[in-house]
């Protein structure tokens, strides 16, 4: 016989970001405690609301498991004393397991006797023990903020008003925190009122009696349904954000779409600040035409019915109007303030204390911008424009409108920058530069954009390390994690000829420049490397295998478009080439005795062998020009000019004793193996290949 088991904690309304955590936490915590437990069960489901977290377990069963288990104790050896008595070790293991050291068996386990004892134990019904459970379920759930309430010592998200405990058609007897489970769940706050749940099975039912949508997804496809709905009827497009429609999903019980509109005269602001207003501080969906421009209507969801959705949208539209009102006042504020005004406020502005203001900040960008344009080889038109850029990248952080949507740096110095006159290479590398903001984002489209964005990066990662701050575990509160994978981003993306030292010896110096270092250099560029190692594995690792990506990193990483184009020459040649795991043996021949070698340059005289002579002369005619494929990034023709090397290094080991008697010999043997190992860890280590 099997029951059902439901346990529902109804909350004051929790913050939306925590809720689809929080359901899964309490899902996988009731999946191990009955897994612990030994009772068997058919489904288990999930559910939230703001209100509300709960659980559904089918078919529990009504007794646990019996329980048979065999338990190794000590080897013989240290079972037993000298005298065949049993050892303290043993006894001791006896009364761990509750057993008369006459139980015990010896059994052998890899050639070596080990006591063992077999214990069983009669499974209880599930009844007896579910409320225990229950309450430790409840009390191991954590949340990123807790709180307390009344006089409780109990922490959880938020105050709990209600339970309901049901096995079967049975009440588990629970209470915490003064509240007691029962079978009385709460509907919506307005529109539904207390109601008995018969049995776990009628749930979800139950709830949506009382206008509460407990199944998150069903929620979340009536949102969508409703708004494509709403968008085929008037002919829009809405554009629905994950990460709001994640929001709104938790903000609502039942969920009704609506619409509503604001003055066209609106429109005159950059839509980008209307979107980031609707989004951010009214959770609405903006509505778009279709060439993607911005309408005068926003689409919002309502946690309640259809009814009187007009006087909804009105009071929706008061409030939005209201918000734009400001965000306009702002933007009109803002081009009041000259470029080299608001360059003057950021004098004020501390970066970090021990790194200057955010004046010094630009300075060193500034710095960094120009010497990677020299190094990069831009034409003077270009870098003035990254140098223009750099000086003036930062000015709309001491706007207004900044200062209200923080998001929103860059949008607005290219929008201000471009009513200002300046070139459009410059506004457009004011918002570039603060890309790719986030994984996934686009890097700048163009040059100018790409180095002040570098050079910004770098000199707050640079900066950071140089003080000590480094990113251990989870904590990177400066982001220093993102900002170097977009460095690695934009590098990949515009095939950059930067070598990552070259960047870190810039970004070093321009600090030297401005303060003193806390640590020493070569330390800071240890710690660098290190860093972006990580970052460049990461890339790699997200479209090869890890022997590959291992095989290429350990010949180097500083040129990461290198080191990137021979992980993917590389992985089609494992991938494609039915003879290149005899070429990749081949190799491994000459590494394996090249580490021996002693001497580095290879004496033409002392080849004696026919074999050797031409392994000699193969290498040479491979080597200048398998060394310019590579320099050239050309990676697929340069593995393919290192596998002309695998007939000739196959015929000299069959002809070739390597370790003459003769050590003049022997020595140039290994120098010239060592010279060929030279070229092939310049490509990748091949040893580091796992074949099937």
């Amino acid at each position: 016989m099997a029951k059902d088991l439901l346990f529902e904690i109804g909350l004051e309304e929790m913050p939306a970001r925590f809720i689809r955590a929080a359901m899964e936490q309490l899902k996988e915590r009731m999946e191990k405690w009955l897994e612990e437990s030994v009772i068997p069960y058919d489904s288990i489901e999930s559910y939230a609301t703001p209100r509300r977290l709960a659980v559904l377990v089918k078919g529990v069963a009504e007794k646990q498991e019996d329980v048979h288990e065999e338990v190794k104790g000590p080897s013989r050896k240290i079972a037993l004393d000298e005298n065949g008595a049993w050892s303290k070790a043993a006894l001791g293991f006896a009364r761990s397991q509750g057993v008369d050291p006459e139980q015990f068996t010896f059994k052998e386990l890899g050639g070596t006797e080990y006591i063992y004892v077999s214990k069983s134990r009669a499974g209880v019904e599930t009844k007896t023990i579910v409320a225990e459970g229950l309450q430790g379920i409840l009390q191991a759930m954590n949340f990123p903020k807790n709180m307390r309430w009344g006089n409780h010592d109990f922490k959880f998200v938020r105050p709990i008003r209600w339970m309901v405990a049901l096995f079967g058609q049975e009440i588990v007897e629970l209470e915490i925190a003064g509240v007691k489970a029962g079978n009385v769940t709460r509907g919506h706050r307005f529109l539904g009122q207390e109601t008995v749940i018969g049995e776990p099975s009628a749930y979800l039912e139950t709830l949506r009696g009382q206008h509460v949508i407990a199944d998150v997804n069903e929620r979340e496809e009536m949102i969508k349904r409703q708004i494509k709905a709403l968008a085929e009827e008037k002919g829009w497009n809405i554009a629905v954000k994950d990460d709001l429609l994640e929001e709104v999903l938790f903000l609502v019980e039942t969920p009704t779409v609506l619409f509503g509109k604001f003055e066209e005269s609106f429109l005159q602001i950059p839509q980008e600040v209307l979107i980031t207003s609707m989004r951010e501080h009214q959770r609405y969906f903006p509505v778009l035409n279709d060439q993607g421009e911005l309408l005068s209507f926003f689409v919002t969801v309502r946690n309640g019915d259809a009814r009187s959705l007009d006087i909804i949208a009105r009071g929706n539209e008061k409030v939005l109007r209201a918000r734009l009102s400001d965000a306009k006042f702002f933007y009109e504020e803002d081009q009041k303030l000259a470029i080299k005004d608001a360059l003057s406020k950021l004098e004020s502005i501390v970066f970090h204390e021990e790194l200057g203001t955010v004046g010094d900040k630009v300075r060193r960008i500034r710095r960094n911008a120009e010497k990677l344009s020299s190094m990069l080889g831009v034409d003077t038109g270009e870098a003035e424009a990254v140098n223009r850029t750099a000086e003036i990248c930062k000015f709309d952080l001491v706007t207004q409108m900044v200062y209200e949507f923080p998001e929103l740096q860059g949008v607005m110095g290219e929008d201000y920058a471009r009513k200002a006159g300046e070139p459009e290479a410059v506004a457009k590398g004011i918002f570039e530069h603060y890309q790719p903001r986030f994984s996934g984002d686009a890097v700048p489209a163009s040059t100018v954009g790409s180095i002040v964005s570098i050079a910004d990066k770098i000199d707050t990662i640079a900066g950071c390390f140089s003080i000590g701050i480094i990113p251990t575990g989870s904590q990177d509160p400066y982001g220093l994690r993102r900002q170097a994978a977009g460095i690695v981003q934009i590098i990949l993306e515009h095939k950059l000829s930067l070598r990552l030292t070259d960047l870190f010896v810039i970004a070093l110096e321009t600090h030297q420049q401005f303060h003193e270092l806390k640590r020493s250099g070569d330390e800071i560029m240890k710690d660098l490397m290190e860093f972006f190692g990580l970052r460049v594995r990461k890339t790699l690792s997200d479209s090869l295998r890890y022997d590959v990506v291992d095989a290429v990193m350990a010949a180097g990483y500083e040129d990461v478009v290198s080191v990137v184009s021979r992980g993917a020459a590389l992985m089609d040649a494992v991938n494609g080439q039915e003879d290149f795991k005899t070429t990749v043996e081949s190799f491994g021949r000459v590494s394996n005795l090249a580490a021996k070698a002693s001497a580095v340059k290879v004496r033409s005289d002392l080849l004696e062998d026919p074999a050797e002579k031409s392994l000699y002369d193969t290498w040479r005619s491979v080597s200048g020009e398998y060394r310019d494929l590579l320099a050239e990034r050309n990676t697929v023709e340069a593995l393919r000019k290192l596998g002309e090397l695998k007939e000739v290094i196959t015929v000299f080991f069959d002809a070739v004793m390597v370790m003459a008697e003769n050590e003049d010999i022997r020595t140039n043997r290994l120098a010239l193996l060592a010279a060929i190992d030279e070229d092939l860890r310049a490509f990748a280590d091949f040893g580091k290949l796992v074949w099937a």
